[in-house]
């Protein structure tokens, strides 16, 4: 059993939903329009898109079913880790004392991924956890054969822009008036190869930085 203050990712399940609109509700108040309970069943549904989060509290796969994603599993076959029979079943509660805190999400196009969503409730920010679901999600990216990431993040948001610059993301272009609640521009940046030798040692170099600073966050 895990301690109830230890953090782990893990695919989203159905069960996750009710948690998840909480978690975009709250990192994205202004937002609009919010997903909806039947637009996160249509995702879980979708072969397109593929979504983890971030749970704190005990889970275990004697818990719930879910299989908790570790860090020596990454190691571990992409079929094992994201099969969608194992993650996507009936829906139900979450465990006892499980809290998600966090969510990502990609849709493979072809040979690029591109992320929808990074979200972390705002009480657990500044913990290293945004940063290790951008790593996880790059790392699913990888694993699914995508050659580039690609997300859209306000003009205005310098701060989510220099997490991403750090990871190797350049700016691509723009798209206007992208966001509805404010008319406010997005700036769409993408990686380079993800499989290229100097891509694949700086992710490797910031995924043992984070490991060191953000100890929580390899458990």
């Amino acid at each position: 059993m895990e301690s109830s203050n230890a953090y782990h990712i893990r695919s989203m399940a159905e069960r996750d939903i009710a948690q998840a609109l909480e978690i975009d509700l709250d990192a994205f108040p202004s937002q609009w329009p919010h997903p909806t309970l039947n637009s996160f069943h249509h995702e879980l549904r979708n072969k397109l898109a593929h979504y983890i989060v971030i749970c704190r509290g005990s889970a275990s796969t004697a818990d719930n079913g879910h299989h908790v994603i570790g860090l020596k599993e990454r190691l571990l076959s992409l079929k094992q880790l994201f099969s969608r029979d194992r993650y996507f079943g009936p829906g139900g509660s979450p465990a006892k004392g499980e809290q998600l805190v966090g969510m990502a999400g990609i849709w493979m196009m072809v040979d690029e991924a591109h992320i929808v969503t990074i979200a972390v409730r705002k009480s657990h920010r500044h913990q290293g956890l945004g940063e290790w679901l951008l790593l996880s999600i790059i790392d699913l990216s990888g694993r699914l054969k995508a050659k580039y990431v690609t997300l859209e993040v306000r003009e205005s948001n310098r701060t989510a822009q220099a997490l991403y610059e750090k990871y190797g993301f350049t700016k691509a272009g723009t798209r206007k008036k992208y966001y509805s609640d404010n008319g406010e521009d997005a700036l769409i940046m993408t990686t380079c190869d993800l499989n290229s030798p100097s891509y694949l040692e700086r992710l490797q170099r910031l995924r043992q930085e984070h490991n060191v600073r953000w100890s929580h966050c390899t458990a």
